[in-house]
């Protein structure tokens, strides 16, 4: 029992820098994902993500990454919040409007085919893109709801998964209050 226990803590710390290196790796796939940058391999992905990447700050305890596209400062605020089952992240690209230049959600445990949509479904993540984040004085506006009347401003939620749906809208709104374009550009 004793030789498995040893055994097994070995494999385990021999194989630490390449699970530590592969969870680096997808985090920067994730930001690249939702600066609309898809179906890279894994050095592809490094390349790019250290040509877009020119910046990354903390604003009230939330990592923001400052990105150059096309000539275009776009700020990648961090996302973490709570599903039906579990944890759900992700990432939300802002440009210098107030608005989403794209967007990638995650989760832990979501429903197959349904909470898990918001991961899975790349057309669910691009609705969110030229929506409108900010109202005129900064709150946070963006919502994901059942019945979209602000189509500027409104994103329909994932059908058959209200409360994970509840869930990214209430993420969205705790994690991106703090978040403005002109914070990062001003630093």
């Amino acid at each position: 029992m004793v030789i498995v226990a040893f055994l097994l803590a070995f494999v385990y710390q021999a194989l630490k820098p390449m699970q530590d290196a592969n969870v680096a790796l997808d985090v920067k796939k994730q930001i690249l994902y939702s600066l609309n940058i898809r179906n890279l391999d894994g050095a592809e992905a490094e390349a790019k993500y250290k040509e877009v990447v020119k910046k990354e700050n903390e604003v009230d305890g939330q990592k923001v990454y400052e990105c150059q596209i096309d000539g275009q400062t776009i700020l990648v605020a961090n996302l973490k919040g709570m599903g039906l089952w579990g944890g759900i992240s992700g990432y939300v690209a802002i440009d210098k409007e107030g608005k989403v230049f794209g967007a990638y959600f995650n989760h832990e445990s979501e429903t197959a085919g349904l909470g898990a949509e918001i991961k899975d479904s790349q057309a669910w993540q691009e609705k969110f893109i030229g929506k409108k984040i900010f109202d005129e004085n900064g709150n946070v506006i963006l919502s994901v709801v059942k019945k979209v009347e602000d189509p500027e401003s409104q994103v329909d939620c994932v059908t058959g998964a209200t409360l994970t749906s509840n869930g990214v809208d209430a993420m969205l709104k705790d994690c991106l209050k703090n978040v403005k374009p002109t914070k990062a550009e001003e630093e």
